[in-house]
């Protein structure tokens, strides 16, 4: 037997019950056994009605004193029990004329459920029950009694049997539940066996600690955690090493390009961004594909980085593809190539799925038959009708906006035998460095870490919303100096709607209080072209104050904007605050950004605004992030191309972090096979996406 098997091999599994297994993301057995309980009850003894407490769940037997049923309101079934020390109420809103039949007095039951306070003493709502014939036979469960994540149609007791079927499979055949971990690692951390693990988390014993269980403090769930935050790490090194079994087209320019092109720029290469080409330029002149990650605060200069490495690829004869996840910033990334690459003999194409028509056709003609050297889009880059002529580099702005499928289908696009494009991929998101070896093990990482000469840090001050008044008279001080501003409506809430009409009511509010300011709005569920309409306005200087929704957080560049007002930054992750901050400050003159906050603040949030009050360094600001708010929100599950995980939590597993590279190496060196059955075990197919 094997546990790859379908679950309908179990009894009592129909290909209905499997159908709702499915929803659960359970197909084998494996599957099953990986799908942990969420919380565990203990039926393992009988609590005397005398001594519960509001609040806590427990098992009760009692003896039925009297029965009724309340018509007022909503109808319902009460039933009371006694079992000599108290009595407790038992209530059901959903029940049947055999219920009523059956609970007559005199019958002993026991029950188990929370207990709280109704209108007659303590009570029981919904109750399980079990009627008891005969006392002698009684007995409690030995085990404590799991409690299974759940979908629509699917019972606790169907995932229950089949549990119990899949376990006592596994007792049978002790092999099936491989241990992949070397046993060292297992002795020194005190963790059991795989298979004991499985069994103590499906069926826990009544003398285990219910808390260290619901706390996840068990040894048995910490080592799960390990070995999937290791089947990820290591399915990222495995794709690293595979990508090297593929060819890459070798990308370089003579010194006479090169030299022309750094020449034509209006601004000198800091040393950082020299550091972080000549690592490009090794990696390009491979014949395996470059696999490299440019992380680089905002402003400190990414997009020139990447347009030479786009130089090496034009040079060879070979097209680049440039995707941003919004139009905004493709467009920008449009301008700014198009400047830079004047003196290139290259054509500039730019390809979003707002074009439209001949437009579009021609676009696509010109991809197609190689008079387009730099094709620069949003997602639409990777749709079926487009078609490269010979794309030799692919450049991915702000990655993790991007699922793992999309970045997969553009690198199939340049697939050619057995010749893959080169991949760039850049992110001004700083990620703290125990992160960034769980997230991109598969890339090589290069940090730009200085920014041009002449930036000034922006000064920062926390406010609190009292004070609005003042800001809004500054307001209109600065944008007498010919200089424009940003006022950023920020929600809690992941409702885009709520955000929008936030957004529209400040506006107004602002073109009533400042009726000499010329005022606009932007927020994301405004059509493209609308957007790209105001902002193109704001940059050319039609528009005095911007109002925006956190839709501007990635790569607008207006200089003349100097000023940002930030309403309820204490909703907002240090690290998305330091984005939007950094759309000010690129320009010649001093910058400043308002953080007003509604008040009272949390110790935390008073901290983790004094941090960005105090710092404009973002990989200082990540790594505080990460110590104040958990690996789980840093890594930020808004983001598409996040890792999700079955067991392991990011917060709740973060001190195991910084053993998961060694351990990885190790396996690496000693068990390569050992690698492969985790990720198999842990990632299924999940694999093939693992090279991207």
């Amino acid at each position: 037997m094997k546990l790859n098997q379908s679950v309908t091999t179990l009894t009592g599994i129909g290909a209905q019950t499997a159908s709702r297994l499915h929803k659960l993301g359970i197909y084998t057995l494996q599957d099953l056994l990986f799908h942990l309980p969420l919380r565990y009850e203990d039926r393992t003894r009988i609590y005397p009605i005398n001594s519960l407490v509001s609040g806590t769940t427990a098992l009760v037997c009692g003896t039925v004193e009297f029965i009724d049923i309340l018509p007022r309101g909503r109808k319902s079934l009460i039933c009371q029990i006694n079992d000599g020390t108290g009595a407790l109420s038992l209530k059901f809103f959903h029940f049947s004329a055999n219920q009523h039949n059956s609970l007559k007095p005199g019958t002993l039951i026991s029950c188990f459920g929370e207990v709280r306070y109704g209108y007659a003493g303590l009570e029981i709502v919904h109750p399980d029950y079990q009627i008891i014939t005969d006392p002698n036979a009684y007995t409690t469960e030995t085990k404590l009694t799991p409690v299974y994540p759940l979908t629509e149609g699917l019972s606790q007791n169907t995932l229950r049997k089949a549990v119990k079927q899949a376990l006592s499979l596994c007792q049978q055949e002790p092999g099936l539940l491989t241990d992949w971990l070397p046993a060292e690692l297992l002795k020194n951390a005190s963790y059991p066996s795989l298979a004991d693990a499985i069994h103590t988390l499906h069926a826990p014993d009544e003398t285990l600690s219910l808390t260290d269980l619901h706390n996840s403090k068990h040894p048995a769930l910490k080592r799960l955690a390990l070995e999937e935050l290791l089947a990820h790490h290591l399915s990222l090194c495995l794709a690293k090493s595979l990508a090297k079994i593929w060819q890459a087209p070798r990308l370089s320019a003579d010194t006479a390009t090169t030299t022309a092109f750094l020449n034509a720029l209006p601004f000198q290469l800091t040393n950082a961004q020299q550091r972080v080409i000549q690592d490009i330029v090794a990696d390009c002149h491979q014949a395996q594909p470059m696999m490299r990650l440019v992380q680089g605060d905002v402003g400190s200069g990414k997009t020139i980085v990447s347009a030479y490495a786009a130089l090496l690829a034009l040079a060879s004869g070979y097209q680049v593809a440039v995707m941003a996840p919004t139009e905004l910033l493709a467009e920008q990334h449009k301008r700014n190539f198009s400047v830079w690459f004047q003196g290139v003999d290259t054509q500039v194409v730019y390809l979003t799925g707002q074009l439209k028509g001949n437009a579009r056709k021609d676009a696509l003609q010109r991809l197609a038959d190689g008079t387009a050297g730099i094709i620069i889009g949003t997602h639409a880059l990777f749709q079926e009708a487009v078609h490269f002529h010979r794309l030799g580099l692919i450049i991915i702005d702000e990655q993790h906006r991007f699922g793992v499928h999309q970045r997969l289908a553009l690198r199939e696009k340049g697939q050619h035998g057995d010749s893959r494009p080169h991949q760039l991929v850049m992110t001004a998101t700083p990620i703290p460095r125990t992160l960034a070896m769980l997230q991109y093990a598969d890339l090589d990482i290069s940090i730009i870490d200085e920014l041009p000469p002449g930036r000034k840090p922006i000064v920062t001050s926390v406010i609190p919303a009292e004070r609005r008044s003042e800001v809004i008279d500054r307001i209109n001080s600065w944008v007498a100096k010919r200089r424009q501003v940003y006022w950023v409506c920020t929600l809690i809430e992941e409702s885009e709607a709520l955000q929008c009409e936030a957004a529209e009511k400040t506006a107004e509010l602002l073109v009533q209080a400042l009726p000499d300011v010329r005022v606009a709005l932007i927020h994301g569920r405004m059509k493209n072209a609308d957007k790209d309409a105001v902002m193109q306005a704001f940059k050319n200087h039609q528009l005095d104050l911007l109002v925006a929704t956190t839709v501007i957080e990635v790569g607008v560049d207006v200089p003349n904007a100097g000023l940002m007002i930030i309403e309820n930054p204490e909703r907002l992750g240090l690290s998305q605050l330091h984005q939007l901050r950094g759309r000010v400050g690129r320009g010649a003159d001093d910058s400043y950004c308002l953080l007003m906050y509604q008040g009272p603040l949390s110790d935390t949030a008073r901290q983790r605004l004094g941090i960005l009050r105090d710092s404009n360094d973002g990989f200082v600001i990540a790594e505080k992030d990460l110590e104040l708010r958990g690996p789980g929100d840093v890594m930020g599950t808004r983001q598409t191309g996040a890792i999700h995980f079955k067991i392991a939590d990011l917060e709740r597993d973060a001190e195991l972090l910084d053993s998961i590279p060694p351990i990885g190496a190790q396996l690496l060196a000693s068990n390569p096979a050992a690698a492969h059955a985790l990720c198999a075990r842990w990632l299924g197919i999940a694999t093939d996406y693992a090279e991207v």
